[in-house]
């Protein structure tokens, strides 16, 4: 016995499953890029956040986040400062030539901006490093 389906299949019939197919696929494409840009700006905030806090700024990720999103943190202004120009200096990270001196002192720039006198520019003096009063 052979099974006959309650449908006959058509070109009209196949046209719409394509088109069904071809919706569900730009769905799925949509849900992946929203998802990359998720992981994309968690690991913006990851990397901003830790690279700071190695030069000893206490803000949190969420606290980063915040300041990302231009939300008001409560913090002290130099931390606020430097996670704006990090986030400066992250969004033009893929233009810079990582050989170029330009490009060195633009980011230092950014960085630096409101933090030091003449932000993105090299040093004409030494400089110590100290453990309390002490040059080390």
């Amino acid at each position: 016995m052979i099974y006959i389906p309650p449908f006959t299949i058509s070109a009209k019939a196949i046209s719409m499953i394509a088109e069904i197919s071809a919706l569900i696929e730009r769905y799925a494409i949509r849900l992946e890029q929203h998802d990359a840009l998720k992981l994309r700006k968690a690991n913006k905030i990851k990397t901003i956040q830790s690279s700071l806090a190695i030069e000893g700024n206490t803000l949190s990720e969420s606290q980063v986040t915040d300041i990302l999103d231009g939300k008001k943190v409560v913090a002290p202004l130099r931390e606020i400062q430097e996670v704006k120009n990090a986030i400066a200096t992250y969004d033009i990270f893929a233009k810079l030539d990582p050989f170029s001196v330009n490009d060195l002192l633009k980011a230092h720039g950014l960085m630096m901006a409101a933090l030091v006198d003449k932000a993105g520019q090299f040093r004409h003096g030494g400089v110590r490093v100290f453990a309390g009063t002490q040059a080390v």
